[in-house]
């Protein structure tokens, strides 16, 4: 009997998060606000380091036949962003990431700024139905956003007076379409990943 008794004793799970008594209500409380705020810092660390690792890829060189392949890895990852968690992602945030652009590139100031100023606010004005489209509906609307950003680039530098680019200038709009559903798969695997401790 006492064996049997030490048994059920065993199989008697832990309190969860606020069922504890007394003493043990506090420590689980305790315990809980840890792992809400560790998943908290994960998820910003996450956000943070998925823009640092997009302004490096953009900074890689490449050899100069395929330069004008180079997707715009900041742009896309945003696009990402502001699609998922738009309370993150405003127009104030995306002019700061593009003047950090702007800096780190030695590009025209404020022209990056500019670009993912117009970039997020049409995928915010239209992020209920991006947000809901089957992979290859957005992958064609990324296209069409990326289509969009070279015309700004052509526009801005237009007014600098620089000259009108070579037809290359218009593929990297469609490697950056092609890329889309990977980048949206691994950002949207590490966030599940994260989800999966809150349950």
């Amino acid at each position: 009997m006492a064996s049997r008794g030490v048994d059920v004793l065993r199989t008697v799970p832990p309190p969860a998060c606020g069922r504890g008594q007394g003493e043990g209500k506090r420590e689980s409380h305790s315990r809980c606000g840890c792992e809400r705020m560790n998943r908290n810092r994960a998820r910003t660390w996450l956000f943070v380091g998925s823009i640092a690792f997009a302004f490096l890829l953009q900074l890689m060189p490449l050899p100069e036949l395929l330069a004008p392949l180079k997707p715009y890895w900041v742009g896309l990852v945003l696009i990402y962003w502001a699609i998922e968690t738009p309370e993150r992602v405003g127009l104030g945030f995306a002019f700061m990431v593009g003047l950090a652009g702007d800096l780190l590139s030695g590009e025209l100031l404020a022209e990056q700024a500019l670009r993912l100023v117009v970039m997020i606010f049409i995928v915010l004005r239209f992020r209920a139905r991006l947000r809901f489209f089957p992979m290859w509906q957005q992958a064609l609307a990324v296209f069409a956003l990326l289509l969009n950003d070279r015309i700004v680039v052509i526009m801005v530098r237009g007014f600098a007076g620089d000259p009108m680019p070579s037809s290359v200038f218009w593929l990297s709009p469609l490697v950056g379409m092609m890329l889309w559903p990977f980048v949206f798969l691994a950002l949207d695997d590490l966030r599940g990943r994260l989800r999966v401790g809150d349950s």
